[in-house]
């Protein structure tokens, strides 16, 4: 698996990020700013790691701003891309069993290193649903994204 990541700002908690996912043997390409580099454009940098999803470079993505909105919304804008804006491992684990998200947007203002470490063992051990009725609402979504 390959995760495709974007931050508008250098933040500490992106060691973590990074640290995490290396101990999950998850390769990743990363799309911001390094430590004590100027922040960047949550827009620019959302949409290339979206971009890199679409493109196969990466098969999911972690998106991070300050409040996780912004990066959320513009994510949510690019066909196939579910973004989920998720502040505990609850949330996370329900984006994928119930909507298939293959974003995780993350504030971050919010985010620990425990919050961080929830939200990816949920996220990344669990997988998307496949019942007949959580089938049919993902129908839905993808209906709207051909013009619904």
């Amino acid at each position: 698996m390959k995760i495709a990541i974007s931050s508008d700002e250098y933040h500490p908690i992106l060691e973590a990020l990074f640290k995490s996912l290396e101990q999950r043997n998850i390769e990743y390409l990363y799309f911001g700013p390094k430590q004590n580099e100027k922040p960047q454009n949550w827009t620019k940098v959302t949409l290339l790691a979206t971009d890199s999803i679409k493109d196969g470079r990466a098969d999911e993505g972690i998106v991070l701003c300050w409040t996780g909105t912004g990066c959320a919304m513009i994510a949510n804008k690019v066909n196939g891309i579910r973004a989920a804006l998720c502040t505990d491992g609850e949330t996370a684990k329900g984006a994928k069993i119930w909507n298939h998200a293959n974003v995780l947007a993350l504030s971050l203002r919010l985010l620990s290193e425990g919050s961080l470490k929830e939200i990816l063992t949920s996220w990344f051990e669990t997988p998307y649903s496949s019942d007949d009725w959580n089938i049919e609402q993902i129908s839905v979504v993808n209906a709207l994204e051909s013009g619904f």
